[in-house]
């Protein structure tokens, strides 16, 4: 698993975002792969098999946020590529789920960043163990891009996904970041490309104004976004106007005019399962568990959105969660690199008030705007109060450290008379305790805050649990449209994913290479019965 508190990913994937911010603003790479795929077909069409007959029905298997840690993400591979999976249907009766044309990634395939050797370590690799090779016809595969895969401007998902190569047993066909696919039963499946700052290009609204205007009325819309928007909108507009859903209302604006309407909404970004639901069957449906670490539900609390949708399930559970964040407190252990940034941090501080002068007035402010600026950004009252109580909490820290280190110094040299001729003695011993004390102290009060932070004020729920790494509770979203219209979704989880695996004897290239060998671990199993979106 990432390392996310770790000193080298948290400066590169700063300069990540830093860069990908300031590039993605001036020079959009969507205005340069859309001319060039002008020719390309826009419309996927999966209502006739390879024959040319029609297809009564279809399975699609729905996938976001992989490419972290090997465990969650080869178990997602492994599970994604049995051929059937047992779930529950809707009256909660036992049922065989099977694996067939098509799997969707939803965002945020490779982290934490995206380059060649992160996507092929962290995501071609798990699933070229899984299956490497399909005997026809082969299933196909698209994905919708999230910032992680934005943070080198799409090259590599370029590479990947939009050059018609192979992915493992997968067919790639898609030429753009975004796509349409025309699926039985009268419903159609949109993948939208909304960039770094939820942004939706002209190019790409043309290209799904085209493809409205191939639709029937009464036709039915799975849009599929790399964000929940509608989970940030209900969370953060009051406190933050630059959190809105303008452009998903306009795009779904684009799909009413031609007749058709909206009735799913699948996103990634959070690494949890929650879905809200309307009265009518109309579903939003948050499911990021593809194998990155486990994000809070009891975070962004949302019990009901806009427009009367109600929350129906989160996996886990709200009050597991809660208890999850708890290993917070075990911080130092799970983050032991962590410990160098905060014992360096102490270090500075004791220098700055052994210099005296100005650097005891501005050494220590400067260090509480560091902690301020950590401080989650959405609340500007939490970042100003939360934050300068977390840097207060350091500064104290330090402070008690270094006169402890003086205490001791002064021992030392009752002790030892010699040791009291060396005037560097005091600085010295100060400076090992501030360095070695802030190594564990620091890193334990930032565990401290983090889990008060998401258990009392509901903040940070990223950072909390970014922390924590937990590879467990990851799930996939397998979707079913039936002969008669009728669309059926079976959300499927891995409660505790194998941390152990063994070679298949003999297995061949279209079969896994490696099997569980954990007894610890939990198979497959629904999350909940099966929600049904009723044919028109």
């Amino acid at each position: 698993m990432v390392g996310w508190f770790d000193p080298s990913p948290l400066i590169s994937t700063g300069l990540d975002v830093l860069v990908s911010t300031m590039f993605g603003r001036h020079s959009d790479y969507r205005l340069l792969e859309a001319p060039a795929t002008s020719q390309t077909e826009d419309v996927f069409d999966y209502t006739n098999d390879e024959s040319g007959v029609p297809r009564n029905e279809i399975w699609i298997d729905y996938v976001a946020d992989t490419g972290d840690g090997w465990n969650p993400t080869y178990t997602i591979a492994y599970w994604i590529t049995r051929p059937f999976l047992s779930a529950r249907d809707e009256r909660g009766a036992d049922v065989i789920t099977q694996s067939d044309r098509l799997l969707v990634f939803g965002g945020d395939q490779v982290y934490p960043s995206a380059n060649r050797r992160d996507y092929q370590d962290r995501l071609v690799r798990p699933f070229e163990t899984a299956r490497n090779y399909s005997r026809p016809p082969e299933p196909d595969v698209f994905a919708v891009p999230g910032n992680h895969d934005w943070y080198d401007s799409l090259v590599s998902f370029t590479r990947l996904f939009c050059s018609q190569r192979w992915f493992q047993g997968w067919r790639t066909r898609q030429h753009r970041s975004y796509f349409a696919l025309k699926l039985p039963g009268h419903w159609w499946l949109m993948g939208t490309d909304f960039q770094l700052g939820s942004d939706i290009d002209a190019l790409q609204v043309t290209y799904f104004k085209r493809v409205a205007a191939s639709m029937s009325p009464g036709d039915r819309i799975i849009l599929c976004c790399a964000e929940p928007h509608w989970v940030f909108f209900e969370a953060y507009h009051e406190m933050d106007p630059e959190v809105n859903e303008n452009n998903l209302r306009y795009l779904e604006r684009v799909f009413e005019r031609a007749g058709a309407r909206v009735w799913v909404h699948l996103a990634g970004d959070l690494h949890h399962y929650r879905r809200h639901a309307h009265e009518d069957g109309t579903q939003k449906i948050t499911a990021g568990g593809g194998g990155a670490f486990l994000h809070p539900t009891h975070g962004l609390r949302v019990p009901s959105l806009p427009g009367d949708f109600t929350l129906r399930a989160a996996f886990p559970t709200e009050p597991v969660s809660r208890r999850l964040a708890w290993r917070n407190l075990a911080f130092p252990f799970i983050n032991p690199k962590f410990g160098w940034v905060t014992a360096s941090v102490y270090a500075i501080a004791g220098w700055w008030w052994q210099i005296g002068g100005l650097g005891r007035v501005f050494g220590p402010l400067l260090i509480l705007l560091g902690f301020v600026l950590f401080t989650e950004t959405h609340s500007r009252r939490y970042r100003r109060i939360g934050g300068t109580a977390h840097g207060v909490a350091h500064l104290l820290a330090a402070y008690v450290l270094a006169d402890a280190g003086s205490a001791v110094a002064t021992r030392l040299a009752r002790v030892w008379p010699v040791l009291a001729e060396n005037p560097l003695l005091p600085t010295a011993v100060s400076g090992l305790a501030l360095f070695a004390g802030g190594f564990v102290v620091g890193s334990f009060i930032m565990g401290v805050y983090l889990l008060v932070s998401l258990n009392v004020f509901g903040r940070h729920a990223n950072e909390a649990f970014s922390a924590l790494r937990i590879e467990d509770f990851k799930h996939i979203l397998r979707m079913q449209i039936m002969r008669d219209g009728t669309l059926r979704l079976f959300p499927i989880g891995v409660e505790r994913v194998p941390l152990r695996w063994k070679p298949v004897p003999g297995a061949p290239p279209d079969a896994a290479q490696l099997e569980p060998d954990d007894p610890h671990a939990t198979p497959p199993a629904s999350i909940e019965p099966a929600i049904v979106v009723p044919k028109r």
